[in-house]
Order: structure tokens, then sequence, then C-alpha cells
């Protein structure tokens, strides 16, 4: 299942496990969707225990994001989507902050599968109405399965082996799989965000046809707490508070949604976007610049503290992460392992986590770094005889050797890595030519743009650049706006990015799409190596149908063991804190929840100061 890492994080993610009672004659119906075990809460909870019933309603919580949007249209993967669109939108159910791989009803208020997991049925809500009123149905719920599968390939890739959704009764959708016992299948449907059938093939007040084929700046109408209020095209958008929001009682909601407005404004510079906060402008921030955070956060607003700093590690809690430059396989240069591997050495993490991040960060040598999916050290017990199946089509250095970056930091250690990478590059066919790095098969230079969403990513980059050209490679950064930069990255139009894989505690079918043969050629996928290689394909399936948490762990930690040593990414850095600034107008609960922010959630406006 992809993760929910807060609102304002990357939308990123892993599958969950469904817990199966034990064989029945009838399947049962469940309130909620788990791992292992029972959910915390027992079927009629109160609310979630990281709430505050009591916080008060009102106030305007004005955030921001870098960048622009030209639609409103949840479904299509083209188009820049407008920053919040969530807001307006309910999903079958609703993930829990404070457990791992949990969900409880909102729209459905209950689902049933048999023992071999080949469908899942969602019951409806009898009181569940989009925000003019209509009743919410299966066949919205069918549309807006149908629609994300025909016009997302992300969406269509999720959810491959869904093969149909039908209406089964007055309240009652039914997803049937070609596949069985993929025991996260129920809970990723879950997932999806609901859309009204009879407001889409409408019309709008021009009296033209909608089309959920196109992009639109119309706003769209949904069952969620919020509704577009106005907006300013690429610039500005509010969302209100629904005071008719149909779901604003039921347990999985009390307590949130506290805001009575949501602003966004959109920047094109951080730095800009920054200023706007320190004037006041904007109430939250989060801080990704290790430099920023250690040196600009001295401004009169912290000093008096009109501003909050905090240093939040919840959401790590249950996030692996691979922070990454991505080469593109698609392209031959990067097919050559030995080219892969120089491209690492070539990067000297320690220089520049002393000289711009104040040492704050830790390297990345994991695809699931920070969690216990990470492998470590050489393989043992079943990790090990999972690799053993797979043998003679994978690395032999899985079982001899431990993955570990190079090391640099010094003059000495920096020249020896470069040494080591242009050694690498002449095994694989490449010289020097005067200071110039060329195929000596074809003469050509040996050439890499690094393609870049943002300016602020460039003080990161310039110095992995400048060591690039130290052994002859010409090497450049290209930045482009987020509309060019999206389109390029669908279409894999790029020699390298810089990217990032949020993933949860239960990796599982979503990992097709991150490294699987099926996903290398379908534009839109998060496949951004161009990885296509039968043994991660049989180790990825090996994740999706374990059957309990130790054979899923070990067939994880098998899977890092072997995308590591493949050497597809040059592994970045990462912090195992959120950096947050905020107006002390905002609060929220004194105890968040375990694995989360609650932003925007669960916090609320304090009016007065």
């Amino acid at each position: 299942m992809i993760h929910r890492f807060a609102s304002f994080m990357l939308a990123l993610a892993g599958p969950m496990l469904i817990a199966v009672s034990p064989i029945a004659a009838e399947p049962q119906w469940r309130h909620a969707t788990v791992l292992s075990g029972e959910p915390k809460y027992a079927e009629g909870f109160e609310r979630f225990d990281y709430v505050n019933p009591d916080a008060p309603k009102g106030g305007t919580l004005r955030l921001s994001d870098e960048g622009t949007f030209d639609s409103f249209n949840p479904v299509l993967s083209k188009g820049e989507q407008a920053a919040g669109l969530t807001l307006v939108f309910d999903t079958l159910m609703k993930p829990t902050e404070d457990e791992v791989s949990t969900s409880y009803g909102l729209i459905a208020e209950s689902v049933t599968f048999p023992d071999d997991i080949s469908y899942a049925t969602f019951r409806l809500r009898a009181e569940a109405r989009w925000a003019d009123g209509e009743p919410i149905t299966p066949e919205d719920v069918v549309f807006s399965f149908d629609k994300a599968k025909e016009h997302n390939p992300l969406q269509a890739n999720y959810y491959g082996h869904v093969v149909s959704a039908e209406k089964t009764g007055d309240r009652d959708v039914t997803f049937r799989f070609d596949e069985n016992n993929n025991r996260e299948l129920p809970q990723i449907l879950g997932q999806i965000q609901v859309l009204p059938k009879h407001w889409w093939e409408g019309t709008d007040k021009e009296g033209n046809q909608r089309d959920i084929a196109r992009t639109t700046l119309e706003p769209v109408m949904g069952s969620g707490p919020y509704r577009i209020a106005s907006f300013t095209a690429g610039s500005t958008i509010r969302y209100e508070l629904r005071e008719d929001y149909w779901g604003k009682d039921i347990n999985v909601n009390v307590g949130q949604h506290n805001f009575g407005a949501i602003e966004y404004a959109f920047f094109t510079d951080r730095n800009v976007e920054f200023e706007a906060f320190r004037a006041g402008d904007i109430d939250f921030r989060q801080e990704n610049s290790a430099s920023k955070w250690a040196t600009a956060y001295d401004f009169p607003a912290v000093e008096s503290g009109d501003i909050k700093l905090e240093e939040i590690k919840n959401p790590l809690r249950a996030v692996g992460i691979m922070q990454a430059m991505v080469p593109n396989m698609r392209r031959d240069k990067f097919k050559d392992i030995r080219v892969r591997k120089a491209l690492n050495y070539a990067f000297d993490f320690e220089n520049l986590n002393r000289n711009l991040a104040f040492n704050a960060f830790e390297r990345i040598d994991s695809y699931f770094w920070g969690t216990e999916l990470a492998s470590s050290g050489l393989p043992e017990g079943r990790e090990k005889e999972i690799l053993e199946s797979l043998e003679n089509e994978i690395p032999p250095e899985v079982f001899t050797t431990r993955f570990t970056n190079p090391v640099g930091g010094d003059p000495q250690k920096a020249r020896a890595n470069l040494r080591q990478a242009l050694t690498l590059f002449r095994e694989a066919g490449y010289d020097l030519k005067g200071r110039q790095l060329v195929d000596t098969r074809t003469g050509e230079p040996f050439q890499i743009e690094i393609l870049l969403s943002s300016p602020s990513f460039e003080r990161s980059v310039l110095p992995y650049i400048a060591n690039l050209k130290k052994i002859g490679v010409d090497a450049s950064i290209r930045t482009v706006d987020a509309s060019q930069y999206t389109n390029r990255v669908r279409s894999f139009d790029y020699d390298m990015i810089w990217s990032v894989w949020a993933q949860s505690l239960n990796p599982g079918n979503e990992q097709m799409s991150y490294w699987g043969s099926a996903s290398v050629d379908r534009q839109g996928s998060r496949n951004y190596a161009g990885i296509s290689d039968p043994a991660i394909d049989e180790l990825i399936r090996m994740v999706i149908f374990a059957q309990d948490r130790e054979e899923r762990t070990a067939a994880v930690q098998a899977l890092d063991r072997v995308l590591l040593a493949h050497h597809f990414v040059v592994p970045l850095f990462y912090s195992d804190a959120v950096k947050v600034a905020y107006r002390k107008t905002l609060v929220h609960p004194p105890e968040l929840p375990y694995y989360g922010l609650g932003f925007p959630e669960v916090w609320w406006k304090r009016e007065t100061e």
C-alpha cells in the first residue's frame, strides 16, 4: 500500500496485510483491516486516542507549496494536480496514525472477503453523501475505480490484479481478483478516492459536458470535509470546511478537520517561499534543508517565540527511505553495472554533509533505510534460503559482501574513490582522451545531464558535478519548471534524476511499480531506473504473497540486498526527524500519533495570542 507520509510529504507508501480470521463457513464483515492480530480500536469505538475531541473549529491555516497547478482532476496522471485536493474527497477506508497498516471504515462501514481472498466486498454507509446531498452509491465506486485504472498508469499498475468492480447490493460493491491469497488487495482498495459519477457525467455552469479524461480548473465536487471555495490559477487555492459534511461526527473523524479554511500559496522559488514564512504570510513550514535549519531560523519571530521549532521522529518510525540520484538504464550508457558503481564512487557524501549540512544527515544504505526491513551484514536464515533459490540469477556478492557506500571526507579518500571510479569506467570500455572520458568503441564522450525540479537541489548536486568532471565525465544540471519536470519524468526523458521512495513497514504490490519488469515501459510508473530483472520480479512476488510477518521480512531484506547489489542508484542521505516550524497560534495535541504528525487533520488554531 502507498504510505501516507503526512499531507505535506511525498505521496508515498507500502502495502498492508489483512488479518484473516480462522476458516469460517461464511466471510465475516470487518470494521477494520489490519496487518496481524486485532485492530487497536474495537467495533463501535468513539474516536482515535491521539485526537482532541474538544478541539475548536475555525480559523485559517495558511500553507505553501513549491511549483504550480493546472488541474483539479484527481484521477489523471497528466497535468499538475493542485495541492490539498485530498481534502475534497473521502476514501472507502481511513488509516490511523497510531497503528501500523490499519484502516477503519469511512465511506465503507465494513468489508468482507473469503479465506482465499479471491474477492472483497465493501458495504457503504447509508448516510454517506456528496456535497450536493446525493447518496454515495456502488456505481460511484465502480466509476472511480474504472476511471483510475483507465487514466492513471500508476493506479493501473497498483490495482493490476483487480480485474473488475461491480455493484452486488444496494450498498455493496465487489472487487474480483485474478489471483488468490494476495493479502494486501482488500487493504489497498480501501484507499480509492471515490468520485461522484453523476457530477463527472454532467455539465458545467456553461452547459459544457465534463470529461474526466481531461484536466480541469472547474472546482470539483466531492464528499470530503472541505470544498474548493476560490482559487487563482497556478497561484493560490482556498479550501473551506463544509458545515454540511456528512461524516463530521463519525468516529474516524472526531477531533479532526479543525481548520475553518486551508489556503495554499504556490511559489516557484524556495527562497521566496521561505521569506513569505518569515514575513508571517505562511503558518507552517517543513524544512528539508539542514543548513537552512541550522542557520536561517534566527529571525525575530523565532527568538520571541511567535514561531516554534520542533524536530519530530514520529513520521519516520514507520517509513523506510531511499533518496537517491537515479540513472536511467533505458539509456545504453547506464546499462553496465560498472558504470553505475563508478557513479557512486564519485559522490563524496562526507564532504557534502560537513560543508553544506552541518553533519545533520546520514548516508542511506538500504531501500528500506531506517526500518527493520533493511538488509544488514550477510544473509542468514530464511533470507539466505530465499536468495539461494535464485542463486544463478542474482549477483554472487550478495552472499559474500555486505553493501557499503564509498567513504570520502578528506582529500586522500576522495582521490582514491575517484581513481576507483575511473578504473571501473575503463573496465566498462571508457578511457580518458585528454580531460574527456570517451567510449573507446565509438569515440563518444560520456555525458550526463541531471534533471532537477527545483534550484534548491543544485547546491547538493554541484559538488557531485565537480567530482564527475575530475574524471572526464561531461556532467551538467538542468533545472526545469514543475510541469516540464513532471512530463519528462513520466515519459522517462532524462539521464539522471533526484528521487525519493518512501516505504511503509509492509511493502507489497507497489514494489511492482518501483522495480518490476511490467512497469519498465509504463509511462507514469515509478520505475525510474528502468529495472527489468526476472529475479527481482520473483522476489517482489515473494514479498506480496508472504503468509506471515517473518516470511515477509525475509523476502523484503532479500529484495533490498539484490537491488543494492545491482547498484541501480547513487544513494543520497536523509535525517531521522522531520523538522517543522510553525506559528504559535497553531496547536497540536500533547501526544502526537506514534507514526505521524497528524498534520493538518488533528491540529487546530488558537485565534488569540
